[in-house]
């Protein structure tokens, strides 16, 4: 149930990683000028190479000392970050973000602090040479150093307590310097910008793009000003984000959609944070209780939903939609578990050419003590979904029940065996794919009553298996076959959702 904090570090990547994000075209004459302070403060930053021709990346004007913003949820606050890029002595430069997000999530307060410091040629279009990812509180204290060395990537990863672990060499990042900032390097030229992001979670490379769209005129201290303004999209999050720049480089404010804004603030004011409270704030109130059959299997229920963008609105197995003349939508939730004419027996081909059989750095499926507890648990099992429900069992009996004691990794999980529903969902397709069955994640929201007595639907994360035909499996409530309360909208990771938060509503139970 931490979908909010797992979609705004998603977004997150966008703003204060490499690349950070997009922002706004200029017009001409706004150009001339950014193009003049550009060259003032080249001149003036101490270390700047001045052997060699330099990427736009250090032409373009920016805040010294870096730039502080608070990060609000729904107008709440919940975090802050701080980002700063500047020339190093060798010809490279430095690229620090920092984002420290902090909320109430159940009973517990979670803390989790993301740091990643990059270094590049500062030569136009100079590589990425090499970087280091630091996560801390929430999620589990991990490092990840990566440096560049001959024709591959080298990434060491050090955790409290454990041995460093060599990954396996990866193939060079085509991140560029112009892809540490993405957003100033489109306001100088005056253009579209386009390049690959490595992604400090999964160390995977997504393309991001950065369009610039006409300025604004808005409110600044008081005071009506125009504001360049620029759009970005990463291949990965797929959300657009709004940026605002004024003339002279300073970023002041930042929209993800209706749900997310950061705002540039002093540092002061920016690490001044409220206790807000996730659960509460960002679930869906119903009309009224599901009736009871919406918990058996098979079973279904009927929800009528506003603010439900056409994109997720898609028939499945699972989930049925009827639009309705008023705008809001019917979604029919259905449960029932796979036919036994479909089942396979293990090992199972992936019907998406193996995207859902991969190991990967936090799924770690090809790590020998989930692969020997897996199989510890299934033994000589062949069918799929016989061995899916063992494993999904085993998990709900064995993690203990903690909110406020995460882990982003599946072997971090299985030392600590202790988790919210992201931990009970990762160690199980962890241990899925490691038995030969595909395996995914689930985003969406699930039906509870907690201790307001309120009817809602809250934020969760469960499993989804392909034994044959895709079900659905909850191992942090022991279900077999997940209910029929429970209303996907996506995959984990996929930060299309957050814009749903604080907007979805259920207007009616049938």
């Amino acid at each position: 149930m931490r979908r909010t904090r797992l979609g705004l570090l998603s977004l997150l990547a966008l703003l204060t990683g490499a690349p950070s994000p997009a922002w706004a075209q200029a017009p001409a004459a706004l150009k001339n000028q950014a193009k003049a302070a550009a060259a003032k403060a080249q001149a003036k930053t101490p270390g700047a190479p001045q052997t060699q021709e330099v990427s736009d990346v250090l032409k373009a004007p920016r805040p010294k000392g870096g730039e502080y913003f608070g990060l609000y949820l729904m107008d709440k606050k919940v975090g802050w970050f701080f980002t700063d890029l500047t020339a190093l002595p060798g010809n490279k430069v430095q690229s620090i973000n920092e984002l420290i997000f902090k909320a109430q999530v159940g009973t517990r307060v979670s803390e989790r602090v993301h740091r990643e410091v990059r270094v590049y040629e500062a030569k136009p279009g100079g590589k990425l040479l090499s970087f280091t990812v630091t996560q801390k509180g929430d999620g589990g204290d991990n490092e990840l150093v990566g440096t560049v060395t001959g024709d591959a990537l080298r990434v060491v990863r050090k955790r409290p307590g454990q041995p460093d672990e060599v990954l396996k060499p990866l193939p060079l990042p085509k991140e560029t310097v112009e892809d540490a900032d993405q957003a100033r390097v489109a306001l100088l030229r005056g253009q579209k910008v386009e390049g690959v992001a490595l992604d400090g979670t999964d160390l995977e490379g997504y393309r991001t793009v950065t369009t610039v769209e006409a300025p604004e005129e808005q409110m600044l201290g008081g005071v009506k000003v125009k504001l360049s303004r620029v759009s970005t999209l990463s291949d990965k999050e797929k959300v657009p984000v709004a940026a605002f720049l004024t003339t002279d480089g300073k970023m002041v404010r930042v929209d993800f959609g209706q749900t997310m804004q950061a705002r540039a603030e002093s540092e002061t004011v920016a690490k001044r944070l409220d206790l807000v409270e996730v659960f509460g704030l960002t679930r869906v109130v119903l009309p009224q209780p599901l009736p009871a059959k919406a918990r058996e299997v098979p079973g279904q229920v009927k929800l009528v939903m506003k603010n439900l963008p056409e994109k997720f609105q898609q028939d499945t197995y699972r989930q049925k939609y009827k639009r309705l003349p008023d705008g809001r939508v019917e979604v029919t939730l259905m449960a029932a578990p796979p036919s036994p004419k479909g089942r396979l027996p293990r090992p199972v081909a992936d019907p998406d050419k193996g995207e859902n059989l991969k190991s990967t750095l936090a799924v770690e499926a090809d790590a020998p003590a989930i692969k020997a507890q897996a199989k510890s648990i299934i033994r000589e099992e062949k069918d799929a979904y016989t061995a899916a429900r063992m494993l999904s069992a085993w998990v709900y009996s064995n993690l203990q029940k903690d909110y406020g004691a995460s882990a982003d990794r599946a072997t971090d999980v299985l030392r600590q065996k202790k988790g919210d529903c992201t931990e009970h969902s990762l160690l199980t397709v962890a241990m899925l794919r490691a038995s030969g069955i595909p395996a995914r994640r689930v985003d969406g929201v699930i039906y509870m009553v907690n201790s307001d007595g309120v009817p809602a639907l809250y934020w969760h994360e469960w499993v989804e298996a392909y034994v044959g035909e895709w079900t659905q499996l909850d191992p942090t409530f022991n279900q077999p076959v997940a209910d029929a309360t429970h209303f996907y909208v996506g995959y984990e990771g996929n930060a299309e959702i957050t814009p749903l938060i604080g907007a979805l509503q259920v207007t009616d139970v049938k």
